[in-house]
């Protein structure tokens, strides 16, 4: 098996070694590489996920595990809840297999729900809570899901779509369901009369998830013993190409990638210490499930959930109530800390680490980091079918600022060339494409589009990047968002970067749009930091900075720009605004 080779070896694919195997001697990057992660991890000392989580609860049984609005879960009562919560679904007719969406914020429900669904063998369908009904419809018929746990916030939508689906078993929670009686209850009052913010419904057949966690404990639950092949994920992903499709995550992939990322972890989080990692992506997140959900669990580290992560004066009031030692984000997201005085004025004596993916980590958003924190924004890399993380930066204190770094243990990854069939030479740009035991299955029910990015191990990611000589690999942009300038190719993120370097300018987003001269020409929407920017400013700025194709022929300022539920611009939107 590919996962089983020689701790001597990274990866056997290097575009100046014509695809020999690459060892030890021949790795000129490896000074920089950190001490004490190896190339190869041992990725099967758990045949499932259940498995690991469980030694984990055993290890840490009397440490927190989560902490919510200033509540904490241990392990232990994570343990207890989630076992009720699995004896219910089984008591409700649910069988290893059926999936089970869910669908909430970052709640201490997410991980009880998580952990119930793996002993009871169900498969989890992580849910974006801001899907509409059609989205939900897809999603929930396409998966097959026989049950949902979802927060009251959301449940309108589903009452509109039910019907239309197999779901039989509906559990519903709420924001202030494990707060405690008192803070629960005014957070619930709130939620619900204050803010508006759950609209009328009628689910006449659904429990709560109070109610659930009550009737599961007069109920025995099986023991199940699953397999390493076994798919117990579905991440939903636009992919590499077409519509929302669901990645079949196995046990062997979630274990492998966990494994993966602790071992990244090891130099600056200690295994269960008192240190707190800040959780403000949402877990139903490939991002979130596995790096902070499985991996930093699995290391014994209290994780410390941001309900709202656009409500920056919760990730403020996180660190000033923990001490947070690492926090993992999104460009947009570190961004806008930046530019929030009192997220600045924060005291980061605690904080050793910040890792970014999800998007590019624009060079002069991580230079602020580092200089407002002390601390590296650490760059790493990955997809929804990768369970997530392929490569990432070594988290030392020099880091190869523009670059996703280098594979994670196990992991080898190559830059094709496609129009010549062949693996790129160094600093020639190619489709990045992966191997690794963290690879996913394939997509429920579609083996064409399967057969489109998996050939012979290999993913194809649909990024187009670059590896330099010393290893490290580097990110251009998506294929499908490069623009074409009277035949020369023009990569959105390169335009990005430069705009973004502009001190009057707070976020911004490259697209191509038509012309009949050129093809295609470059349009920019910003929006301000400082509002004396002008079109003209900006243009100037580029030109001495942007050859002329690349320089942006259309300027449009806005007071926002699309988002995804994590924080990644919508440049799709932004084309057909």
């Amino acid at each position: 098996m590919l996962w089983e080779i020689p701790a001597t070896v990274l990866y056997f694919t290097h575009p100046c070694l014509n695809q020999k195997i690459m060892t030890t001697d021949q790795r000129p990057w490896l000074a920089q590489y950190p001490a004490g992660i190896p190339a190869n991890v041992d990725v099967e000392t758990h045949a499932t996920l259940k498995d690991l989580l469980a030694d984990t609860t055993k290890q840490f049984a009397n440490r927190p595990a989560f902490n919510c609005m200033g509540k904490d879960i241990s392990y232990a009562e994570l343990d207890k809840l989630s076992t009720a919560l699995g004896a219910y679904l089984h008591y409700r007719g649910l069988q290893p297999g059926d999936k089970v969406a869910v669908m909430m914020p970052n709640m201490l429900q997410y991980p009880i729900t998580l952990h119930a669904l793996l002993k009871a063998g169900l498969v989890i369908v992580n849910t974006n809570p801001l899907y509409t009904p059609r989205e939900m419809k897809h999603q929930f018929t396409d998966s097959g899901c026989k049950g949902i746990v979802i927060a009251e916030n959301f449940a309108s939508n589903l009452e509109q779509v039910i019907g239309e689906t197999q779901i039989n078993t509906v559990i519903l929670t709420t924001i202030g369901g494990m707060l405690g009686w008192i803070k629960g209850g005014l957070t619930n009052f709130v939620v619900r009369n204050v803010k508006k913010m759950v609209p009328t419904f009628n689910l006449p057949s659904a429990v709560s998830f109070q109610t659930a966690l009550d009737e599961g404990k007069k109920h025995p639950l099986p023991k199940f013993e699953g397999r390493p092949e076994d798919t117990i994920a579905l991440q939903y992903t636009g992919g590499t190409t077409g519509v929302s499709k669901g990645a079949m995550l196995t046990n062997a992939n979630l274990v492998a990638n966990a494994l993966q990322v602790k071992a990244w972890l090891t130099l600056k989080m200690d295994e269960g210490s008192d240190q707190r990692m800040l959780c403000p992506l949402p877990l139903y997140h490939i991002f979130a499930f596995t790096v902070n959900s499985v991996a930093i669990f699995s290391h014994g580290i209290c994780n410390v959930l941001i309900v709202n992560p656009r409500d920056l004066s919760t990730i403020v009031k996180a660190f000033k109530d923990n001490k947070i030692a690492g926090t993992t984000g999104v460009n947009t997201l570190f961004n806008g800390l930046l530019n929030d005085d009192d997220f600045t004025a924060l005291d980061f004596r605690h904080l050793r680490m910040a890792v970014g993916g999800g998007m590019a980590v624009q060079r002069v958003v991580a230079e602020r980091w580092q200089k407002v924190t002390g601390v590296p924004l650490t760059e790493g890399y990955g997809l929804t079918e990768t369970s997530p993380v392929a490569s990432c930066n070594p988290p030392n204190e020099t880091l190869r600022l523009g670059t996703i770094g280098v594979p994670l243990p196990n992991t080898i990854m190559r830059v094709w060339n496609e129009e010549e069939s062949r693996v790129a030479t160094s600093e020639e740009r190619g489709e990045i494409q992966i191997k690794g035991p963290q690879v996913m299955k394939g997509y429920l029910n579609r083996p064409e589009d399967t057969a489109k990015v998996l050939r012979d191990g290999w993913l194809s990611t649909g990024d187009i990047g670059m590896m330099s000589e010393d290893g490290f690999f580097r990110i251009v942009d998506r294929k499908k968002d490069m623009i074409l300038v009277s035949g020369f190719n023009v990569y959105p993120n390169e335009v990005e970067d430069v705009i973004a370097a502009h001190p009057k300018v707070l976020e911004c987003a490259a697209v191509g749009i038509p012309s009949e001269r050129s093809g295609e020409v470059v349009k920019i929407f910003v929006v301000k930091k400082d509002k004396s920017l002008t079109e003209d400013e900006l243009i100037a700025f580029c030109r001495k900075e942007l050859t002329g194709y690349k320089v942006p022929k259309e300027v449009a300022f806005r007071d926002d720009l699309p988002k995804s539920n994590v924080g990644k611009i919508l440049r799709r939107e932004l084309r057909e605004s």
